[in-house]
């Protein structure tokens, strides 16, 4: 074939004798090619890194494939540090991160869009245009009118080029903590054309009209080889054939009308031509080993190599035919049946001589011997002294029905988009007996299961300070829908049930009522710890959760309030975030922030519980008694935080302090300390605090260090 494409292209070049040339350098390479090489030509190779090189090509891209890029512009690395801790005496820790900005050439013509990126073989651009790490894309299409991108030219100043003609995306701060701190190797997704490649757009550069369509034929790359070469490889799949008018015209094989022979020469064997060969006998000839199928770029695999064997090989065949096209499984395995039915029918060939001239009949001519059927290629033709002599080989009926056939297996990395952030903060009771330091965590989540993590700061003086990272997996954070009633939190309600919602991919479990006691399937729903036995899902994010424990971890004041629908909900489990709120002030005005790639803005979110992890237990069992002298004793037990799981409460080093007081809503109008859990009101007292405080309520508070409990009424003055 590479004669037919050399005589052609010569021929409109040089005329007669560049024909001549142009057939002769293409017997010779089409000699050196007629055994394709078993282990994948040059330009099929796996994709490689990146890279940035003066003098290199930058590839025309047609259709739709993936391709490494050349640098054409980049930033020294961008340091930044972060400092975690330093306060209230504690070690700060700082932590370095590194960014980059860089362009990157695409095309070397126009683009319609870039599509997915890779990094180190792992998503770094999702289908939806979605970065998987932070950092910021544009993307130039390679117009003529498009103008310098402004990063580069606040870079190089006034002299920046535009690259106008030249596909090329800029990333702008693009982090590389997923990397080791290095720019990976990265793949580009280039949408060059939609449909399938047009051969006329690929030879529109040098004149030449083709009108032969690529069928199945999704993506290719010009590295910039020559022309011929690339028709070459086209025809090894393609059949084509050339016309000369006013310019070269590419069409397939049978586009145009079969041409008869003249009829054959007389053989005037007297004149000794007995050894010519005018009969037009088909006869096999030997061939070389032909390609049993092909490798190809693979669509469903991400591009990567994929192969496909053809049927009605020939026997003995196991070469395989490198094709560096984007082809699916169906089409690829079509082409390979093909080629194997051009293997077989050009090993058939007959000889023709004829003592006429037809201009229309040159090597690439569709031709028909008189008198017989089937259809003739015109390899190469010869005028001599006895006439005109062809060279023919059978040309096949081509299979033009689909294929079924499988891409084989693969691993593509998930492509999942990111969400918007979902925050809650909550302040948990201690987990153990004497644990005094402030227990505030972040529950970080997302409706959408690409979510990829946030950071997390503290608000101080209206700014942001930097207190932790979270990451993946999602807590579990929702919203209840239906309302639960007040509860005064002492036994297991087997019949309380209520209903939330939750993303619609995250999932609730049961356990047995024992299981509560080790702490398992504890939730937070406002300001109030709430443990439950079944999780039943009614639908996709909705959940009933029944066989209530109300008021755990000292929140049975938040029972006794009760909570309305859409109140936040929060499952306390090993997915909570702990916060370094130690260059904080915390109190009931605190607000955490969170801020995630996907985030415009920063997730605020106020504090559950606050105080929860310092603030004492209420004491319980409060009795009163009356005295001899008509006064009362007042006696109550201390409970202590982190104890859940003690069967007797463990001795306690901290002195008691409780703080008596007398006033409503906690407020005390009067108040005094004591250090043991009883109190006696001698009757003269009784009357003097009745007189002054009447229908007032005497409460008591356990003081621990600058945090009170609850109150817990003892009775009405």
């Amino acid at each position: 074939m590479a004669t037919l494409v050399l005589t052609a292209l010569g021929t409109a070049v040089g005329g007669p004798l560049g024909g001549a040339a142009g057939a002769i350098l293409g017997q010779q390479l089409d000699h050196s090619m007629a055994t394709p090489a078993a282990n994948g030509g040059s330009r099929l190779q796996d994709l490689t890194a990146t890279t940035s090189a003066y003098g290199q090509p930058i590839a025309r891209h047609f259709g739709q494939v993936r391709s490494t890029g050349t640098i054409i512009w980049a930033t020294d690395l961008i340091e930044q540090s972060e400092t975690l801790g330093g306060g209230k005496g504690r070690p700060s820790t700082t932590g370095y991160s590194y960014a980059a900005s860089l362009a990157v050439a695409l095309s070397s013509r126009p683009i319609v869009g870039l599509g997915r990126i890779w990094a180190d073989g792992h998503l770094l651009r999702g289908a939806a245009g979605d970065l998987k790490v932070a950092g910021a894309l544009r993307v130039y299409r390679g117009h003529g009118d498009q103008q310098p991108d402004p990063l580069i030219a606040a870079d190089i100043g006034p002299a920046c080029p535009a690259f106008r003609g030249l596909a090329y995306c800029v990333f702008e701060g693009l982090q590389l903590a997923s990397f080791g701190n290095r720019i990976p190797a990265l793949t580009f997704e280039v949408i060059a054309d939609q449909g399938d490649v047009s051969l006329a757009e690929m030879v529109a550069p040098t004149g030449a009209n083709a009108i032969r369509p690529l069928q199945g034929l999704s993506g290719w790359s010009d590295g910039g080889g020559g022309l011929s070469g690339q028709l070459t490889e086209f025809d090894a799949l393609y059949p084509l054939s050339y016309r000369l008018g006013d310019r070269l015209e590419i069409a397939a094989h049978g586009q145009d009308a079969t041409l008869v022979l003249p009829e054959a020469a007389v053989i005037d064997r007297a004149a000794g031509d007995e050894g010519l060969i005018v009969t037009g006998q088909a006869r096999r000839t030997a061939t070389a080993a032909m390609p049993a199928g092909i490798r190809y770029f693979d669509r469903a695999r991400d591009y990567q190599i994929g192969t496909q064997l053809g049927t009605g090989a020939l026997p003995g065949s196991h070469a395989l035919l490198d094709f560096p096209g984007v082809l699916d499984a169906g089409n690829a395995r079509l082409l390979a049946s093909r080629l194997a039915q051009c293997a077989r029918a050009r090993s058939v060939r007959a000889s023709w001589r004829s003592a006429e001239l037809d201009p229309a009949i040159v090597p690439g001519a569709i031709v028909r011997m008189p008198g017989r059927t089937g259809d003739w290629l015109v390899e190469s033709w010869e005028l001599d002294a006895h006439g005109v002599a062809l060279e023919l080989s059978q040309v096949p009926t081509m299979l033009t029905h689909g294929v079924t056939a499988d891409a084989g297996s693969a691993l593509p990395q998930p492509d999942l988009v990111g969400g918007s952030t979902i925050l809650a903060a909550l302040e948990l009771p201690p987990a153990s007996v004497g644990v005094s330091a402030w227990q505030i965590h972040a529950a970080v989540s997302s409706e959408s299961v690409g979510w990829a993590g946030a950071t997390l700061y503290g608000e101080q003086d209206g700014n942001l300070v930097l207190a932790g990272h979270a990451q993946r997996p999602r807590s579990t954070v929702g919203r209840l829908v239906t309302p639960l009633p007040p509860s005064p939190g002492v036994l297991l309600e087997r019949g309380a049930e209520l209903e939330v919602a939750i993303p619609a991919d995250l999932w609730l479990g049961s356990v047995a009522a024992d299981a509560l006691a080790g702490g398992a399937n504890r939730a937070m729903i406002g300001d109030e710890v709430v443990q439950f036995v079944t999780a039943s899902r009614l639908e996709a994010g909705r959940w009933r959760l029944r066989g209530l424990l109300r008021g755990r971890g000292g929140t049975e004041r938040a029972a006794g309030s009760g909570h309305a629908a859409g109140s936040r909900f929060v499952l306390l489990d090993d997915t909570l975030v702990p916060m370094d709120m130690s260059r904080m002030a915390t109190g009931a005005d605190m607000q955490v922030a969170a801020i995630g790639l996907l985030d415009d803005e920063p997730v605020m979110a106020g504090l559950a519980n606050v105080q929860g992890s310092v603030r004492p237990l209420a004491p319980v069992h409060a009795r009163k008694r009356r005295l001899v002298d008509g006064g009362l004793a007042f006696s109550w037990t201390r409970r202590v935080s982190g104890a859940w799981e003690w069967p007797d409460m463990p001795g306690i080093a901290t002195p008691q302090r409780y703080q008596i007081g007398i006033g409503t809503g906690g407020t005390a109008a009067s108040s005094w300390l004591v250090e043991e859990p009883r109190l006696e009101l001698t009757a003269a007292m009784l009357a003097e605090l009745s007189a002054r405080y009447a229908g007032q309520p005497l409460w008591l508070r356990e003081v621990g260090g600058d945090v009170l409990s609850d109150p817990v009424p003892l009775m009405i003055l």
